[in-house]
């Protein structure tokens, strides 16, 4: 879930194609190694800021080390070759603006909260034979639709105008409260979720 946010950070500090995989790879391949994410305690913050701060001394001791093995410290490769394939595609399509590291760290991280969110939610509807209600609606969650009201929704699903307000009020609601459990296994406290929410959702923003 979380390798493309630090392939784009790794990316975004200047490494290339290959070596940015290498490491993004070697970091995770790393964490699991040293049982890392025991020293992750949820009261002193974060878990996105957890894994940009190890991210960032891994690069770092990797800057000083001497690189005479293969990154992962002859471990078997994670088995990652999806997320290989597909990181740099991705990687290309970012606009070339001056974003920062961490701030592609962090809207990528957002994104993929994001579309793991949506995923869900399209999988409950699948599994209550309302998928293809769910595919027309979503863009009423994701902003995509503004500009085709409630009738013609209505139109292409057979039902009421009543009926698809109903519906997107309803999809909404359980949106909110995915998110919120997304987002809850990442921070502290269930007092910290709603900061976390706006915080992303600026990042997400022009």
């Amino acid at each position: 879930m979380y390798w493309y946010p630090l392939y784009a950070y790794v990316r975004r500090c200047g490494h290339d194609a290959d070596e940015s995989q290498d490491l993004t790879q070697g970091f995770i391949a790393r964490l699991l190694e040293k049982n890392s994410l025991r020293h992750f305690q949820q009261e002193r913050g974060r878990f996105r800021s957890f894994l940009l701060a190890s991210l960032k001394h891994f690069l770092a001791n990797e800057r000083d080390a001497v690189r005479a093995q293969k990154r992962g410290g002859g471990l078997a490769p994670v088995p990652l070759s999806v997320a290989l394939h597909t990181g740099e595609h991705r990687y290309c399509l970012e606009p070339r603006d001056e974003m920062t590291p961490d701030r592609i760290f962090e809207k990528q991280w957002a994104l993929g909260l994001l579309n793991r969110v949506l995923d869900r939610l399209r999988e409950e509807a699948a599994g209550s034979g309302r998928g293809e209600q769910f595919d027309r609606l979503r863009g009423c969650l994701t902003g995509d639709d503004n500009r085709i009201g409630y009738r013609e929704l209505a139109a292409d699903l057979g039902m009421s105008e009543g009926a698809v307000k109903v519906a997107v009020h309803r999809l909404r609601h359980r949106f909110h409260e995915a998110l919120r459990e997304e987002i809850a296994m990442t921070v502290a406290g269930q007092d910290e979720i709603g900061d976390e929410i706006r915080y992303l959702l600026a990042v997400l923003g022009p």
